[in-house]
């Protein structure tokens, strides 16, 4: 059984378990492309918020590339799980080795999605972290670790639905954590989804476009965030 028919609607199911943060002036939300950003852009609109993409590339350990060593995110950001490299005894040429092939396909997505706009300045706002779900965590976990290198006053992760592990391990990482489902067996993050089809480069883009619309539109009728807005969407 479906619990969402769509990454949209799975969106708003989110934002309604995050009402406090509606109508802040300090709250920003980060989608983690490309699934979380249709999940992200309806959380936004929801709360009022600027939407941006946070992207995250895990660094995976040479000969076990499942296993995350660390990870590199927007804003130049880098984190390492020293314990892991420690134990691997991964050297710096393998670690830059695999830095550097993975900083080309985040630099080629940050210039996919953003079309030359700079990353959005986190520094002591509320960070609202979205993907579509939690299965395992590590991407979100990675994401979450990136955006405290960048001094946000509070990191909110939210997801649609997850694995009630993932979700209670992401609880003692983030400093609060949303979980809309927690289904009881699991399974895959897909499978409580009708319509789970891949989103495409294009789709990241012209929801954010249109999430920056929205926010040039409010700005310019000078609209403060807790007025109304119009719920025109697909």
């Amino acid at each position: 059984m479906s619990l969402f028919a769509n990454r949209r609607y799975a969106g708003r199911v989110v934002a309604a378990a995050l009402v406090q943060y509606a109508g802040r002036d300090d709250v920003m939300v980060l989608a983690l492309p490309r699934g979380g950003v249709p999940v992200g852009y309806e959380v936004a609109h929801a709360l009022r918020a600027p939407l941006d993409v946070f992207v995250v590339r895990k660094l995976g350990a040479p000969g076990y590339e499942e296993l995350a060593m660390g990870a590199i995110a927007s804003g130049g950001v880098c984190v390492l799980n020293q314990d892991v490299v420690a134990s691997l005894h991964v050297s710096k040429a393998e670690l830059f080795r695999v830095a550097q092939a993975e900083e080309r396909e985040l630099a080629r997505r940050e210039r996919a999605y953003r079309i030359g706009r700079p990353p959005l300045d986190v520094s002591r706002k509320i960070v609202v972290l979205v993907d579509d779900g939690l299965a395992t965590g590590s991407t979100l976990r990675a994401a979450v670790q990136a955006v405290r290198q960048l001094n946000p006053m509070k990191v909110v992760a939210a997801v649609p639905v997850a694995s009630p592990e993932a979700c209670a391990e992401m609880s003692e990482e983030a400093d609060e954590m949303v979980c809309a489902a927690m289904p009881q067996p699991f399974r895959a993050v897909g499978s409580w989804y009708e319509d789970f089809s891949q989103t495409t480069d294009d789709e990241v883009r012209q929801l954010l476009e249109s999430a920056r619309a929205e926010r040039q539109q409010d700005e310019e009728l000078g609209r403060h965030p807790e007025e109304g807005r119009s719920d025109v969407r697909t």
